[in-house]
């Protein structure tokens, strides 16, 4: 099964269905029967202010940091079963954007907190969430709430 989830760090429903639901069916079935994809996007708004992408995010700029810190984690850590649980520990914690250092440390404390950090601040950053924003636009039909959730490409 393919299951692609679009949603945003901060929002509580998207939080409630990966924490309760989302991630423990992962770690239930064989790893062969469920493809995830993640898109940390949601409701998200993008504008190109003068040559550079700029976000404006539903529950604010935190949440557009929460959205980043989670695209550049997969980003360095390619590996799905590595950045999932660092992902679920973020959105089961306090706070999604101060418990990166925490949920590294338990999940995956061999991942380079200076990339990922770099990767926040930097270009890379930015381009991860343009490719969010547009796999999000080019949903259809378009999502109209969040968690989106998207099976099999239904």
């Amino acid at each position: 099964v393919e299951l692609s989830l679009y949603y945003e760090s901060l929002c509580p429903a998207c939080r409630e269905f990966l924490v309760l639901k989302l991630f423990p069916t992962w770690l239930l079935l064989p790893s062969e029967m469920l493809n995830i994809t993640l898109v940390p996007h949601g409701n998200a708004q993008e504008r190109n202010v003068s040559g550079k992408w700029d976000f404006q995010c539903q529950h604010g700029p935190e949440e557009c940091l929460g959205n980043m810190i989670e695209a550049c984690l997969m980003h360095e850590a390619k590996n799905f079963s590595t950045y999932f649980p660092i992902i679920f520990c973020l959105e089961s914690g306090s706070s999604v954007t101060k418990n990166l250092e925490a949920c590294l440390q338990i999940y995956a404390p061999e991942l380079d907190r200076g990339r990922i950090a770099a990767c926040v601040q930097g270009d890379t950053g930015m381009a991860l969430m343009h490719q969010n924003a547009q796999l999000t636009e080019a949903l259809d039909p378009p999502h109209q709430f969040v968690p989106w959730i998207v099976i099999n490409g239904v």
